[in-house]
């Protein structure tokens, strides 16, 4: 049965490129099953969904509004039926101070980390060293797609990046995890699979991540033994059920000194050409308008 299905896509944050290539990508895919239409939240949002009326809202934004709940929130008040988690799990897996918390909490190892605010004058650079030591990572705690990340050797290469990042108002430092680079898909509450990442850049950034032209590698099926695949398959799993996210997740790993280190979670992976969990899916041979209509059925059953 055909339903009436609008794509969200483009938004107000710094990913809004992304977005509108996952958008686009995803209306391609669902052009000849449902009638669709694609909207950008920023141009008649309210007068769109009032005019075209849609069973089920297909939410391709990322980063801030779009996966940190509040484009959630006013989807639950419209009641209308949308993609992906809901209100409190975007929301907790988008802030990574909080979701870092819930993680240690719960026993699941995580980098060390200190929250600051984003004033550079009154940075505490001894606690950094003596709790943190060098190299640090140095991130916004509410971005999405690795953006704004920097790797710090030293106390002035720390000073210039905060300098960098004055437009954020809170910083998470965190201790940084050489070693392999793994992440980790989830679909309908089972492991889709996973996914290794060799980066010729010096981590998986923003560049990496959507510019074909940095070559990173791509290793699927990923080289672990039974033990530690079961191993990183449970921890993704456990920090997926406990922000009780739904539909489709994505854990970020660093895998060190035979230990997995979970990064973040992502509530809203990207659908682009470039993207993990396409890519993971297709190897499990679901194709990427398989994947996407999934979504849509998942979305249309779940409140």
């Amino acid at each position: 049965m055909k339903k009436k299905i609008l794509i969200l896509g483009g938004g107000y944050s710094k990913e809004r490129s992304i977005s509108l290539k996952s958008a686009k990508a995803v209306m391609k895919s669902l052009k000849s099953l449902h009638k669709v239409k694609l909207c950008d939240p920023s141009n008649n949002f309210f007068k769109t969904i009032e005019n075209f009326k849609p069973d089920v809202i297909f939410n391709a934004l990322h980063g801030r509004f779009g996966e940190d709940g509040y484009i959630q929130t006013i989807l639950e008040t419209l009641n209308i039926k949308y993609t992906h988690s809901g209100v409190i799990s975007s929301m907790m897996a988008m802030d990574k101070d909080i979701s870092k918390k819930i993680f240690k909490r719960n026993k699941i190892l995580t980098p060390n980390y200190i929250k600051i605010k984003n004033d550079h004058k009154k940075i505490n650079h001894e606690k950094i060293k003596i709790y943190l030591n060098y190299p640090v990572v140095v991130k916004p705690v509410n971005e999405g797609s690795s953006l704004d990340v920097f790797i710090c050797k030293n106390r002035l290469s720390l000073s210039t990046c905060l300098k960098k990042m004055k437009n954020y108002k809170e910083i998470l430092i965190e201790k940084f995890i050489p070693g392999r680079e793994i992440q980790v898909a989830i679909m309908d509450n089972k492991i889709l699979g996973a996914i290794e990442l060799k980066p010729k850049r010096q981590f998986y950034d923003y560049k990496a991540k959507y510019n074909s032209n940095a070559k990173t590698e791509h290793i699927i099926p990923v080289k672990l033994s039974k033990k530690k695949n079961k191993k990183i398959n449970k921890i993704a799993m456990k920090a997926h059920k406990l922000l009780k996210c739904r539909g489709i997740t994505r854990s970020d790993f660093k895998f060190y000194n035979g230990k997995f280190y979970l990064l973040e979670l992502n509530t809203q992976p990207g659908m682009t050409d470039l993207s993990l969990v396409p890519e993971i899916a297709a190897y499990r041979g679901i194709n990427f308008r398989s994947l996407i209509s999934w979504i849509i059925k998942d979305a249309s059953k779940k409140r």
